[in-house]
């Protein structure tokens, strides 16, 4: 016998992971994932990994450096929010990290079972290759560590061009 009752077992939401870093191309994979959340009912998480200083002589002068990047950081993510909260009416969620952002990027997604999927912007016009952390992710054994899948926008792509994709 079957049962044709409704499934009760309630999906969460597919979080899209977007790195917010110094290259250009992350806007692409921004505008993908917002896309793509907007179509799916998901989220969009946002990463930004603050470098740890390099001033380790001076306690209270990288006690203020670092307070000085963590405001700047926090800042730029509420910019971007305020994006996102315009291309999907959600508000996305926010990780501020201290490190390598590969080692970070890692540990993210291994500490929050809810994100789905990360998305990185791929840069084009370089000849040294599609930015250090895709780079990283494909060339190494630290694909086998991720356990969603990776989504490559490459960053030469138009909004028009993404909004057509997705």
């Amino acid at each position: 016998m079957t049962d044709n009752a409704p499934e009760t077992k309630h999906e969460l939401p597919r979080i899209f992971l977007v790195v917010v870093d110094d290259s250009e191309e992350w806007r692409a994979a921004l505008r993908y994932a917002c896309r793509r959340a907007q179509h799916t009912g998901g989220r969009v998480a946002l990463l930004h990994v603050i470098s740890p200083s390099e001033i380790q002589h001076w306690g209270a002068i990288e006690d203020v450096l670092r307070e000085e990047a963590r405001h700047e950081a926090e800042q730029r993510l509420q910019r971007v929010a305020r994006e996102v909260n315009q291309l999907t009416g959600t508000i996305p969620i926010l990780h501020i990290r201290e490190g390598a952002a590969r080692d970070e990027l890692l540990a993210l997604i291994a500490e929050e079972p809810s994100i789905s999927v990360l998305v990185l912007g791929a840069d084009t016009a370089s000849s040294s290759g599609p930015g250090p952390l895709i780079q990283y992710l494909t060339s190494s054994k630290a694909i086998a560590r991720l356990r969603i899948p990776l989504t490559i926008v490459p960053g030469n792509l138009t909004a028009d061009a993404i909004d057509a994709l997705t």
